[in-house]
């Protein structure tokens, strides 16, 4: 690796050493199988997605948002984790991943009351409960997403404490799938971010009301998820760091509030993204637009942290790195586009980068 460039130094955390900053980002694909003993089940579709995107010279691949049940998914074709026919189809992704030097991760996650929505082409709909494809959806209360979406199903306490326990069978056979990262996912309003934010968690029990209670499900998904994670391995978080609200939902200092915590319950880095929690709101999207909110994180608390949207030049990316305002950048739509997007970022870098035998005498 080349010293000219932050970009492609590795990175470790634990005992773990990511071989460069450009990793991708968990983007769902919306393409398992529906019903049937294969529901949720990684296909030849998702191992060449991956497969190329490894073979490009991707340091950290964070597979999409993978349902701890099947309430739990997005869409009914969104990836599952949550029994263990599911795990050999994906323990074949994380292998060739790691056969060309690209660290394997994966994104576990619940929807809650973003649920049973239709796939984005078909115009991601909402899913009535009790349709061919739809079901109830659930949340910390019973608030909709949007004026389309069903008011989901208030949540009791065994049942939460129920979801926890599904974080820690997903992360559970994650590891058996030989995944080295497990990423939380926080983020984009679902399940764990509605309990965040004081704009879609309106409980007056111990899950409500007060930060300490809002912020009471994501610790103890956190700490579930670290009991069953390996000490070696470091363990993920995905946080949006703003609603974009202009009150009454969850803000950047809440977000470093919780960085702190979250460390003190053993994640090891932040992956700082915003929004999802709130319909029709604003988003004055441009080139590096949430980096600000990752790089405070980073000044302000003990954490890793991962840098998102719309980074897609190699010269901004080596930027954000080389200036300390995150230790790595994920890669979305970038990386759909151009699938080898680290091969000719090394390349105008100046810096070297691994590349797959059969590439490297023609590239």
């Amino acid at each position: 690796m080349s010293a000219a460039s932050a970009l492609f130094e590795p990175y470790t955390l634990r005992s773990l050493t990511i071989p460069n900053r450009v990793w991708m980002a968990p983007m769902c694909q919306y393409s398992a199988e529906v019903f049937g003993p294969n529901a949720g089940v990684a296909d030849d579709w998702h191992f060449a997605h991956y497969a190329a995107r490894a073979a490009g010279g991707t340091g950290l691949v964070l597979v999409e948002a993978t349902a701890v049940s099947p309430e739990g998914r997005i869409s009914p074709a969104d990836l599952g984790i949550w029994n263990d026919t599911q795990i050999a189809p994906l323990r074949r992704i994380a292998a060739f991943l790691e056969s060309q030097g690209t660290v394997p991760g994966i994104q576990i996650a619940h929807a809650g009351r973003k649920a049973s929505t239709d796939r984005p082409w078909r115009g991601g709909a909402p899913l009535a409960p009790g349709s061919e494809e739809g079901w109830q959806p659930v949340g910390p209360s019973p608030v909709a997403w949007s004026e389309r979406h069903t008011v989901p199903t208030e949540l009791t306490v065994p049942q939460i404490q129920g979801i926890v326990r599904q974080f820690a069978e997903a992360a559970r056979r994650a590891l058996d799938a030989g995944f080295k990262v497990v990423e939380i996912h926080g983020a984009h309003g679902y399940l764990i971010g509605q309990f965040l934010s004081p704009h879609s968690n309106r409980r007056t029990d111990a899950y409500g009301g007060s930060f300490e209670n809002r912020t009471r499900f994501a610790l103890e998904v956190t700490d579930a998820v670290r009991a069953v994670w390996p000490a070696e391995l470091p363990l993920f978080f995905r946080v949006s760091a703003t609603d974009w609200l202009e009150e009454g939902g969850w803000e950047p200092d809440d977000t470093v509030r919780l960085a702190a915590l979250l460390g003190e319950h053993g994640v090891d880095l932040l992956d700082v993204s915003t929004g999802g929690n709130a319909s029709g709101v604003r988003i004055p999207v441009a080139p590096g637009y949430q980096v600000p909110f990752a790089g405070r994180v980073r000044e302000e608390s003990p954490l890793g942290v991962a840098a998102v949207g719309l980074i897609t030049e190699p010269a901004q990316a080596e930027k954000i790195v080389a200036n300390g305002e995150a230790d790595a950048v994920l890669l979305g739509r970038e990386l759909l586009r151009d699938p080898s997007w680290a091969l000719h970022a090394a390349r105008e870098l100046g810096a070297e980068v691994r590349v797959p035998a059969p590439y490297g005498y023609a590239i």
